[in-house]
Parts: structure tokens; C-alpha cells; sequence
């Protein structure tokens, strides 16, 4: 049964790209994100070239090959990019990149495919960002909605957001956003924005400064209107400074563990309360699916977007009780020998480990390291010394982390194998413990990314 929600349309500024003029389409990167640019570009009559500095997948290839699109790789022939009418930037490549530097002189347009996408949609777009739980809360609110909607689920996660444009065209979307595919958007603007948090990432990107990545979080509401939705964490402090130095025009939908909120949502004795103009909901917390404070804060933020959208208190109800969560986030592997071993390898961050040490009930061997994006570990050593017994440190550069932690436990070891890690850990654990992945950085110095990072750390549990 389709809800009302799902004819609710978000009237966009350019619902058919007129926004942007037609001529040469420049994609920089041959990901999924770009290849869904360049096939959604194509399709509404653009001329496209696909550039990629590194190697593009075959794959990846083999559809641009299928669908005739210029493409190259491993080179940027920038005599052709530079002559582009408008560029699609992969959210991995940084500003600072030269050729990234020489098009916006060129006075060439340049977006994310977020941005770009967007002009090709009527449909309602709900945008989650956030330095933690946007990949939980944006498959979680998915979860609400697919009952009752036709939804997509895209941005950081799935199939690219202009690929199922152009192939499905849902009437509704929720889009699990980056503060970098935010940096490269114009007039993208969400129906609802959610904000689950905001702590130091990725400040690499930001020259060190944490307010460039918090002004990169909130332009996801830089163009709602006062007919919008702005869902956010009342608890964070970043949140609530930068709302107290700033108007802004979406209706604001707190919510919060600690205070009573008479427009959002808040807990009250193990039940989640949400209001919506005066329309009250309850949901319990004892069932959820999916443990720790901060999973009650994502269940929180997609019960009040499912609110919003009309679901049945119902749906909402059983879904959050369904939910299986995130692979990568938490995810109970095994247990072997009583000990159980925790796959938390999506946790690029600090504050991500925080969540994820603060979630265990039982001595930890604690795995962690790779490359580290400006950290501070100071904000964990609480934990380090309630539950973690042992560290082993995974990464090519481990100083930082032996000169933070060697003080505070009896055993850290340094490796560069994840096998290797989990046979230390296998040796070191004893029944009733756990052994916990939760790197607090990101992977790219030994690893692909963080799931092919996650899926060693597995097949390694299973190969014990």
C-alpha cells in the first residue's frame, strides 16, 4: 500500500537539468559514482568523457564500453577536460589537485554527482550526513519507508543515485551523504535533512580546521526553505553552537537522550517519543534490533523521517525491530571459545571507536590503526582503561598510537597483516572477551578500502 508520503513531490529548481547547459559532460573518476553520471549524462544528451587518474575496474568498463562513452585511464589528457562544459568530480579527489584547481579558473562548473542527479528528479529526497551512523540511519530509514514507499537507497551506499534515476526513478530517496559530495553542490536541496553528529574527520580535506568540515556538514540544509525538514542531534554541541550563531529557514526537528523535545523526538523511560505538529508517537526501545545508545539516536532520527512520510506506526514499530543492521558496523562475526569477535571496520574515525567501545560488556582486545587523519585519542582513554586489555596496532605507521596507548595496557603489539592480527588476538583473548575491529582511521595504507579491510578481518576469524 502506497502512503501519502509518497505524493508528496519536492518541487526542484531544474526538475529536467535545464540548470545545466548541454554540451560536454567531464566525469573525474571511473567509480560508481561516475559511471552513473556519465550514463544518466548520456542519456539526457550530453556529450561525455570519463577521466580517471588511476585504473578503472573492468567492470566499469565494460559499461561504458556497452553504452559507447568515452573513456581513459590512468591519465588526464587535459586538453580535453579543460575545454568540458560542465565537470562531475569524483568525491575522492581533493581540490587541492592541480587539475581540479586549473577547471575552476577555467571558470568551468564544477559539481557532485549529488548536485547533478538532482536536477533530474521530482521525486522526495531525504539526505542523512553526518560524521557518525549516517550509513546505520540512512539504511535504517530505508528500512522504515521500503514498506509502505517506493524508495531508493543511494549517495555513499548502493547503486549511484544518478544510476537509479535514469533505470528505476523511485518517487522517494534516501541519499547517505558526505561532507565531500556536499562540498560540490549548488542547488541540491532535500526535503528532509537529517544531521546525525558532527566530530573532527576527514580534516586532511579541511586544512586542519574543524570549522571548514562543520560549515561542509550543514550546506545540506543551505537551500531548504521554510516548507523543509531539518532532523538533528540536540545532544551534540557543534550542532547546537553553530544553530545558535545561525538562521536558517527548514523547521527544526530535534532529537535527544537527554532533553524533553516538544517538536522531534526524545527518550522518556525506555520509549522514544516523537511529536509532529502536535501529533504524539511512542515506540519502545526494548526491542530494537540494533544495541547502544547511539542506535537509539539512529533509530530516533528514521522514525521521525518515517513520521514525516507518513508510515504506519506500525511498519515503524516492527521495522525497528527487524532491522539487521550494517555489514562492517558492528557486526558480531563469531564466537569462537567464548570469545566473540566484533567487525566494526566502518569506524574511519574516533569518535566512530568511541561508540563502539563504549558498546562493549566485556574485556577487549581492541584492534586499531591505519592511516591516521589528524586524531585525537585523548577522548577514548576512558575506555581504555575500563574495558581494553590488550591493543594491537594494524597500520604501516603506528607511532602515534603506541605513544598514546603503550602507557595504559599491559600488552600492544605492532603488525602490518590482519591475519596476523587475529592470530594475536585468538592467543590473547580469553572466554569472555571480546576481540573488537574498530580502527578509528582509515584503511588505504594496507587495504582497498574499509570493507575489503572488514572482509579480511572475517575470512581471518573464520580461518582460525
Amino acid at each position: 500500500m502506497k502512503s501519502e508520503g509518497s505524493q508528496q513531490k519536492l518541487k526542484k529548481s531544474f526538475p529536467s537539468g535545464e540548470g545545466f547547459r548541454k554540451g560536454l559532460l567531464v566525469i573525474l573518476g571511473g567509480g560508481e559514482s561516475g559511471v552513473g553520471t556519465a550514463l544518466l549524462g548520456k542519456a539526457k544528451g550530453y556529450e561525455v568523457f570519463v577521466s580517471d587518474k588511476g585504473k578503472i575496474k573492468q567492470k566499469y568498463k565494460d559499461v561504458l564500453l556497452n553504452n559507447e562513452i568515452e573513456f581513459e585511464d590512468e591519465q588526464h589528457t587535459e586538453s580535453k577536460i579543460l575545454n568540458a562544459d560542465i565537470v562531475m568530480k569524483s568525491p575522492g579527489i581533493p581540490d587541492k589537485v592541480a587539475l581540479v584547481k586549473q577547471i575552476r579558473d577555467a571558470g568551468i562548473k564544477v559539481v557532485s554527482e549529488i548536485e547533478f542527479a538532482s536536477h533530474f528528479t521530482e521525486a522526495t529526497l531525504v539526505a542523512i550526513t553526518g560524521s557518525n551512523g549516517k550509513t546505520t540511519t540512512a539504511t535504517l530509514t530505508h528500512h522504515l519507508l521500503k514498506q509502505d514507499l517506493d524508495v531508493g537507497l543511494a549517495g555513499n551506499i548502493g547503486d549511484s543515485f544518478a544510476k537509479q534515476i535514469l533505470e528505476k526513478n523511485h518517487d522517494n530517496y534516501v541519499l547517505e551523504i558526505s561532507s565531500f559530495q556536499l562540498d560540490d553542490i549548488n542547488d541540491f536541496k532535500p526535503k528532509i535533512a537529517v544531521l546525525t553528529n558532527i566530530t573532527p574527520d576527514h580534516l586532511d580535506r579541511y586544512d586542519y580546521k574543524f570549522e571548514n568540515y562543520i560549515a561542509s556538514k550543514f550546506r545540506v540544509i543551505e537551500n531548504q526553505t521554510e516548507d523543509d525538514y531539518f532532523i538533528y542531534d540536540a545532544d551534540d554541541e557543534v550542532i547546537s553552537e553553530w544553530l545558535k550563531n545561525n538562521i536558517i529557514q527548514s523547521k527544526k526537528l530535534p532529537f535527544s537522550l537527554t532533553k524533553v523535545i516538544k517538536e522531534g523526538a526524545y527518550l522518556d523511560n525506555n520509549k522514544i517519543i516523537i511529536t509532529i505538529d502536535n501529533t504524539q508517537t511512542i515506540m519502545p526501545t526494548k526491542n530494537l534490533a540494533l544495541e547502544g545508545k547511539h542506535n537509539i539516536k539512529n533509530a530516533m532520527a528514521a522514525s521521525t523521517v518515517a513520521q514525516l512520510l507518513r508510515i504506519r506506526k506500525q511498519t515503524i514499530r516492527e521495522s525497528l525491530e527487524n532491522f539487521q543492521g550494517v555489514e562492517h558496523r558492528l557486526e558480531h562475526v563469531l564466537k569462537i571459545n567464548k570469545v566473540q569477535y566484533i567487525n566494526d571496520s566502518k569506524a574511519t574515525n574516533v569518535n566512530a571507536t568511541y561508540f563502539a567501545l563504549e558498546s562493549m560488556d566485556a574485556p577487549t582486545v581492541w584492534i586499531v590503526g591505519g592511516v591516521d587523519k589528524g586524531n585525537d585519542y585523548k577522548e577514548l582513554y576512558p575506555f581504555i582503561n575500563e574495558k581494553v586489555k590488550a591493543i594491537i596496532c594494524l597500520g604501516v605507521d603506528n607511532a602515534k598510537l603506541m605513544e598514546s596507548f603503550s602507557n595504559m595496557v599491559d600488552v600492544i603489539i605492532e603488525t602490518e597483516y590482519m591475519s596476523e592480527a587475529v592470530k594475536i588476538a585468538y592467543k590473547v583473548a580469553d572466554a569472555g572477551d571480546n576481540v573488537l575491529l574498530s580502527p578509528a582511521c582509515a584503511s588505504f595504507d594496507l587495504f582497498e578500502n574499509y570493507e575489503d579491510r572488514g572482509r579480511q578481518f572475517k575470512n581471518a576469524v573464520r580461518n582460525l
